[in-house]
């Protein structure tokens, strides 16, 4: 076979070559030991939990080296493809944090190893695909879809490998230069193929996260090129891993079967092998047993969830550092108010195993991350969630400005800081008790009517103000006395028989009666965020 001449009968319209594409795309001017890696998504529309995890792997690695994280769109399937996809794939990586130094952008490719999506980059791909042809290492392969399907039943019955090699690639592989152009002229379909080497060798890769990796060597005669000359995952992202010099590839444990195909094309093109990095599949305990995390079972999967139930970025970040290195929650014990960018990530402390994604953990690791924030952060983060999910929540917060700010600050000043907040969604409904226009009765008012009115009279008659905390409570208690409840819980543990109640059950009918609820923040901060007039006025209800 003339495989120059093969090589231009294929590809007549290129001339360049991949000299030409070093010269375009040359080594990055990066010290030795600066990382550079991307995530490289389908814009299928469907941003998952799974993007974050790698693009956050890739942030941190690339950037803790001084190194670059890129977006690239990895758009080769056109059936898959939604309108829009790649803006909300944008989106959501801004809101959560992520920020690429080049790449896919709403406004176009930026950096110098543009194009960044896959489908603008064919000249490249075929100016390779062209390369290996003259070398002998491809052929076009004119298999109809019937006679796949009829290969791939044959395959099934005698229970073999599926796929295109040996005697299933015979017919194609042998065909004559004249053949080949007869196949053509008829208009004939094709396919571009790799052509493997029959072997008994075993390849040996170092995977970052999972350590040495012995594999077969590939055999299979896999696609290079589809019909249409997009090409498949498994050349491209070689040739633009290449040409875009990434240093590090994450992605999902699904990608090792694949992997010898791709350490073949390396090989036979003699460029370097970037660093591959497989992570751990995303997990959730069912019925006591792990499981994938399923697209049509697990909302938690999609990131628009987190986006929707007003989880805020920083959190997600955290509880994601905490799947990625286990040594993370000890790291932020020892550094409570550090920013968890500072955490020195190490992808040596990734588990090999499936990555837990425990909502109850999330809550409590989002609990952590508000209480730490500042009122003004949580206003800020609040009132931002709101007003795309929450409207009228958010017209609320900004006519109550400093009335927010104030009761987002209660409970905040003693060592042990209350942590009533997991997420924006859940603040507009414990908070909901400082505005009138939302402000529910949750629970049912402890006490009898008769106990009620009589304390609540009182209350109101002795009520002033300007009391400081002390005062205040020692007024309460008066009360209570008077009204024949318990001062001390333990008194009346000791001698139910001698009292209607506790002082317990008096400040949970102020606390239900002011919030709605008998679980609050302490009364008297809770009145002096609300104001003497709220507090009478609510009281008053009950008279």
């Amino acid at each position: 076979m003339n495989y120059q001449a093969l090589a231009e009968l294929l590809f007549p319209d290129v001339s360049d070559t991949p000299a030409i594409l070093e010269q375009r795309f040359p080594e990055r001017d990066l010290s030795s030991d600066a990382i550079v890696t991307r995530i490289g998504p389908s814009p299928t529309g469907f941003v998952h939990l799974g993007n974050l995890y790698n693009a956050v792997i890739g942030e941190r690695l690339a950037h803790q080296s001084n190194g670059v994280f890129y977006l690239r769109i990895e758009d080769t399937d056109e059936k898959r493809k939604v309108e829009g996809a790649v803006e909300t794939l944008i989106s959501a990586m801004n809101y959560f944090g992520v920020h690429f130094d080049e790449g896919a952008s709403a406004d176009g490719d930026q950096g110098n190893y543009a194009p960044y999506r896959q489908r603008q980059r064919k000249e490249i791909y075929h100016i390779i695909a062209k390369y290996l042809t003259q070398q002998g290492k491809t052929y076009p392969c004119f298999l109809t879809a019937e006679e796949l399907d009829m290969i791939r039943e044959e395959q099934t019955a005698h229970k073999e490998t599926p796929g295109i090699y040996g005697k299933y690639a015979e017919t194609n592989r042998n065909l004559t230069l004249e053949q080949i152009q007869q196949n053509l002229n008829a208009g004939k379909s094709w396919v571009l193929r790799f052509r493997a080497e029959e072997t008994e060798e075993s390849i040996i890769v170092h995977d970052a996260i999972r350590g040495e990796l012995k594999m077969p060597r590939n055999q299979m005669d896999f696609v290079l090129l589809k019909s249409d000359g997009i090409p498949t995952y498994h050349f491209a992202h070689v040739v633009d891993d290449h040409f875009m010099r990434s240093t590090h590839v994450i992605r999902g444990e699904e990608w090792i079967s694949s992997l010898p195909m791709h350490v073949e094309l390396f090989n036979t093109l003699q460029w370097k092998q970037p660093i591959y990095c497989h992570t751990a599949t995303l997990m959730k305990i069912e019925d006591g047993k792990k499981r994938k995390l399923s697209k049509r079972k697990d909302p938690e999967l999609a990131l628009s969830y987190y986006q929707q139930e007003g989880i805020c970025p920083a959190a997600v970040w955290e509880f994601l550092l905490t799947l990625l290195n286990s040594d993370f929650e000890e790291w932020r014990l020892a550094n409570p108010n550090a920013d968890y960018h500072t955490f020195p990530y190490t992808i040596e402390k990734m588990s090999i195993s499936g990555a837990l994604v425990d909502l109850d953990k999330l809550r409590d690791v989002s609990k952590e991350v508000i209480s730490r924030m500042s009122a003004e952060e949580i206003y800020a983060g609040w009132l931002e969630w709101c007003q795309q999910y929450q409207p009228d929540f958010a017209e609320l917060l900004t006519k109550y400005h400093d009335r927010t700010i104030k009761a987002l600050n209660v409970g905040r000043n003693g060592t042990k800081i209350r942590k009533d907040l997991e997420n924006w969604k859940q603040a507009c409904d414990f908070m909901r008790f400082y505005y009138d226009e939302t402000f529910v009765m949750q629970d049912e008012m402890p006490c009898d009517a008769e106990t009620r009115t009589a304390f609540f009279k009182s209350y109101l008659d002795s009520y002033d103000h300007t009391d400081d905390s002390s005062t205040w409570f020692t007024k309460v208690k008066t009360l209570t006395e008077q009204a024949g409840f318990a001062v001390k819980p333990k008194d009346f543990k000791k001698h139910p028989e001698q009292y209607k109640g506790s002082i317990i059950d008096i400040t949970n009918m102020l606390r239900a009666a002011l919030t709605g609820r008998t679980n609050a923040p302490d009364i008297w901060e809770v009145s002096h965020v609300l104001g003497e007039d709220i507090i009478r006025n609510r009281i008053a209800k009950w008279l």
